[in-house]
Parts: structure tokens; C-alpha cells; sequence
């Protein structure tokens, strides 16, 4: 990870520890994690079942909390924070994709992507999701509910609802999971389209090579650890 660049760092992570108590004594997720992302960067995540992938990614997120070492996002370190500041860092600067797609089984596809903007009182929040419908190509399929849309159709409303609100961090955790390898190849390119064109930060937990290799840099997690 050198910075080769001039872009400024955006994510630092300093001797990140994760343990959790279990029957058996103290399970170690995550040990000493050491990383540096800069803004506009894209960094692919990649390891098996179980090496703490997805632990990383919601330490990163401030949605869980490390048993030691920092994590800091545009200068604020997350562990100084409560749930609330916490919560209010991802509002403002980070979208997320998963797997299996997280949409609201009872709104459209519109009302969907809306979501995030009305949670900040977008005024503009029917027009900025109608856009970023038709970027991701679904302008014919905003009324439809998750059940009448594909797995891909359904990624791809993930994928507008995750950028509707220009964050400055997208963290996606095994996006393509779910998907037949040619959606998944779509919604990777659209993936990788929306982060050039929004100078998004770009943070992918996957099992893909294919995905992986688009990212600017990789890293490997076995047994909790960086290899």
C-alpha cells in the first residue's frame, strides 16, 4: 500500500484486534491488522470462509467494535465515538452492498433506493433515485417489488440505493455472491463504473478472482491474520 499517489488516506487501520469469548475460551477473529487506504482507492479483501473477512469489513464500518487497535475513517477514530456518532459517519460517507441483496421486501424498487435520502431529508430524494435507476438500467422496473425482480435486477437496486447518496466509502461484501457469472460480471463492471465516476472508495470482501483483480491493490486474510 504505498502512496505513491497524491490522493489523502481515508481509512486507517492500526493494530485491529478482534476476539470473541466462546465455550472453548477466546476465539481470535482478527489479529493485528495493520492497513492504510486512500481515498479513491479500490481494495479487494480476499481469503476463505472464516478468515475474518466479513469481520474486517464491519470493523471498517464501525457496525462492530474491535477488542483493540484503531480504525479511523477521514481522521476520526471510530472507537472514540458512541453508537450514534458512529451511525452518523455512515450516513454521511458510506453505502453498502452485500450478498444477499438487504432490500425491503414491501417498497419498490423506487421507494428502495429512496430510503437513505429521506432518512436525511433529501427533498430531492424521488428525483435522485429515479437517476440512479436508470444508470444502473432499470427505469422500466422502479414500481416493481424485490420478489418480481432477478437476483441481478435485485443487486443492481442495491447497487443504485448504496451510491443514491454519493458516499464517500462503498463497502461491498461479496457482491457477486449470489449471482450466475455472467449477472455477476454485469454488476461488477457497473460496480467499478459508478466508483471512477464518483470517486468512490472502494472496499470488496470476495471470493472472486476475476473481481479482485479489477481492485487496485489486494490483501489476504488467513486465520484472522494478513498474509
Amino acid at each position: 500500500m504505498s502512496n505513491t499517489h497524491s490522493n489523502p488516506v481515508l481509512i486507517k487501520v492500526r493494530n485491529l484486534s478482534k476476539t470473541v469469548a466462546t465455550s472453548n475460551g477466546p476465539l481470535t477473529i482478527l489479529s493485528s491488522v495493520d492497513l492504510t487506504i486512500n481515498q479513491g482507492d479500490s481494495l479487494a479483501i480476499l481469503g476463505a470462509s472464516g478468515s475474518g473477512k466479513s469481520t474486517l469489513l464491519g470493523l471498517l464500518a464501525g457496525l462492530d467494535t474491535a477488542t483493540s487497535g484503531e480504525v479511523s475513517i477521514a481522521g476520526q477514530e471510530l472507537s472514540a465515538l458512541d453508537e450514534d456518532g458512529r451511525a452518523d459517519i455512515r450516513r454521511r460517507m458510506i453505502g453498502f452492498v452485500f450478498q444477499s441483496f438487504q432490500l425491503l421486501p414491501g417498497l419498490t424498487a423506487l421507494e428502495n433506493v429512496m430510503l437513505p435520502l429521506e432518512l436525511v431529508n433529501d427533498k430531492q430524494a424521488r428525483d435522485k433515485a429515479q437517476a440512479f435507476l436508470q444508470t444502473v438500467g432499470l427505469a422500466k422496473r422502479i414500481t416493481h417489488t424485490p420478489r418480481q425482480l432477478s437476483g441481478g435486477e435485485q443487486q443492481r437496486v442495491a447497487l443504485a440505493r448504496a451510491f443514491v447518496t454519493q458516499p464517500a466509502i462503498l463497502f461491498a461484501d461479496e457482491p457477486t455472491g449470489n449471482l450466475d457469472s455472467q449477472t455477476g460480471q454485469q454488476i461488477i463492471d457497473l460496480l467499478f463504473e459508478l466508483n471512477l465516476k464518483h470517486q468512490t472508495t472502494l472496499v470488496l470482501v470476495t471470493h472472486d478472482n476475476a473481481l479482485a483483480q479489477r481492485c487496485q491493490s489486494q490483501i489476504q486474510l488467513s486465520a484472522g491474520k494478513l498474509i
